[in-house]
Order: structure tokens, then C-alpha cells, then sequence
């Protein structure tokens, strides 16, 4: 977990080139949305987070004050610097008037693009002149989402992982307008934020989604065929891989309604090998869609999964 740090006040304020008085905006509240504001407090920004759903909000504060919790008693963070990236931390309803004024936007709306580019339209007309978009978007164009900006040379993807505060990597994408000065303010926000950078130029599923959808797909062809058991499957990539999960437990928490978007967007842009598992299109239809619903491969109560309650075969 980024810490924020215990430099001088000169250096507190300043790290690689980045102004740690900047003003940076998160729109929406989401898993993503949590995580990556959550880190922007941490290493030291001050950050407004925008959703229109007043219950997303108040789950993001309360789930960011778990993390903050739990770095306090793992000893990775001081209770004085939890309690101050706290107060750098901020909930609005309307992401223009998160954006306002803003060094940097990260959006992390759903793989819509009607609603990224509304947003992108939106936080554009009021950020600083110079201020940067960065989209989270998984598989969505950078280019296409560019075109609703005020200048598509400082709009980049910005590709963060969950749990946010534990993955190192950031995938920062370029679309085909992106400035190099863009892409090499990002690099610096995201060693800021303790994250190594990758550099993907614009392509479908970017690296790790294209990768991650086809290990996710095949588990739930796995799963649905009978060739392992839910448990076994997921074991076999955390002890065979050294993964820290396994595919069906991360499809769980990302949500099969996500994973069966961006394999649809696979399928159409890449072709045959990304046709969604029928196993996937079923849960989604019937709402098991992961650990947001309460249900998915696993049951999950109280937001933790329930040993044994995988899925079998023979129930499908």
C-alpha cells in the first residue's frame, strides 16, 4: 500500500516532476473507482471522487477506511498519515464538479462507450487547460474515447489492477493521438503512486485483458464440462502459477457481467478463439454474477466466500 511519505515538506510536495497539490478526480465509485482513489490520498493528492448513486459513495468511503484500517494494523501505514490522506479524500454526486479545475481525471465508468465519451465531454469543458483524462477502460478504444475531449492528445488509458492497493502494474495506453509529454506525465504519476508502468499501444483487450479473458474463459469451459471442480481449478493456478487467485475467484470479484462485456468485444474485434463460454452467458442472465451480487462460481456472504459452495458440473 502506497504510504504517503516521510520525506521533507519540499519533497512531500514534489515527486518525479508531480506537484503533490495537484487536484486529482476519480469518476465513479465502483470496485476500480475505490481502489485508485484510495491510492491517489495515499501517496498524497488531493482527491475527489464523483457518483451519481449516493450508495456507492458512502461504500467506497467506507471501503477505502478499511484499507487504511488494515494498513494501520499490518504496520504499513502511520495512523496520523491514514488520518491525513483521509482528509485529502473527498465524495461528490456530479463528476463535473469533481473535475473542476482538475490536473487529472481518471474515469472509471462501465465498459459503455455512450457513457465514457459523456463523461469525457463533461470533465473536459472544466479541468485545468493542461489537465489529462485517463480512462481505466479494460478493452474500450482510447482513440474513440478521445474524440469527446477537448484536445485527444492528453487522453490516455490508465490501466489499474485489483485490488488496487496491492497490484504493482499500471498499463498506460496510447491511443493514436496521445502526446508523448502525456504519456510521460502519467509514467510519473503512476511511480508516484508506487506503480510500475507498461507502455500498450491501443489494441483490444490491451495485454492483461486479452490474457486474463481467455485463462477466464477456458476455466469456465473447464467448469462447465466437468474436468475439475470450481476449488481445484482456482488451486491449480494459485499453486501451479503462483497467482494470487484463481480464475474463477477473479472473475467472481471483477463480475461475470464485466468479464461476458469484454469477452463480447474480444469476440467481435479478434475473433473465434473469445467466444464467451455458454456457462458465463447463463450466470449472467440469471444475476449470479460475482461477489457483488452475493452469488456467482462461489456463494459469498458478508462479502467472504463460502468454503465448498463452488459450483459442480452436474448442476449446470
Amino acid at each position: 500500500m502506497p504510504a504517503t511519505p516521510s520525506a521533507g515538506p519540499e519533497e512531500q510536495r514534489v515527486t518525479m516532476g508531480i506537484e503533490r497539490n495537484e487536484k486529482i478526480a476519480v469518476i465513479g465509485a465502483g470496485l476500480m473507482g475505490t481502489g485508485i482513489a484510495h491510492a491517489f490520498a495515499a501517496a498524497g493528492f488531493q482527491t475527489v471522487v464523483a457518483d451519481t448513486s449516493a450508495e456507492a459513495r458512502d461504500r467506497a468511503r467506507a471501503a477505502i477506511d478499511a484499507i487504511f484500517a488494515d494498513g494501520i494494523r499490518l504496520g504499513k501505514i502511520a495512523d496520523t498519515d491514514a488520518r491525513d490522506a483521509r482528509a485529502r479524500l473527498s465524495f461528490v454526486e456530479q463528476a463535473a464538479h469533481a473535475a473542476a479545475g482538475a490536473d487529472l481525471c481518471v474515469e472509471t465508468a462501465s465498459e459503455q462507450l455512450p457513457i465514457k465519451l459523456k463523461i469525457v465531454e463533461d470533465i473536459g469543458a472544466v479541468m485545468a487547460p493542461d489537465g489529462i483524462i485517463a480512462t481505466n477502460s479494460s478493452a474500450l478504444s482510447v482513440t474513440r474515447i478521445a474524440t469527446a475531449a477537448p484536445d485527444p492528445a492528453r487522453v490516455i488509458g490508465m490501466h489499474f489492477f485489483n485490488p488496487v492497493h496491492k497490484m504493482k502494474l499500471v498499463e498506460l495506453v496510447l491511443g493514436i493521438g496521445t502526446s508523448s509529454d502525456t504519456l510521460e506525465r502519467m509514467r510519473r504519476y503512476s511511480a508516484a503512486l508506487g506503480k510500475e508502468s507498461i507502455v500498450v499501444n491501443e489494441a483490444p483487450g490491451l495485454t492483461t485483458s486479452r490474457m486474463s479473458a481467455l485463462a477466464g474463459n477456458e476455466a469456465m469451459y473447464m467448469l462447465m464440462e466437468g474436468t475439475a471442480t470450481a476449488e481445484d481449478i482456482d488451486t491449480a493456478m494459485r499453486m501451479g502459477f503462483n497467482h494470487p487467485m484463481g480464475p474463477l475467484e477473479l472473475g467472481d470479484l471483477t463480475g461475470w457481467d464485466t468479464r461476458l462485456s469484454v469477452l463480447e468485444y474480444l469476440h467481435r474485434t479478434l475473433g473465434e478463439k473469445f467466444r464467451p463460454c455458454p456457462l458465463i452467458v447463463k450466470m449472467v442472465a440469471s444475476g449470479r454474477i460475482g461477489r457483488k451480487a452475493g452469488h456467482g462460481v462461489y456463494r459469498y456472504e458478508d462479502g467472504k466466500k463460502v468454503p465448498g459452495s463452488g459450483l459442480r458440473a452436474h448442476l449446470l
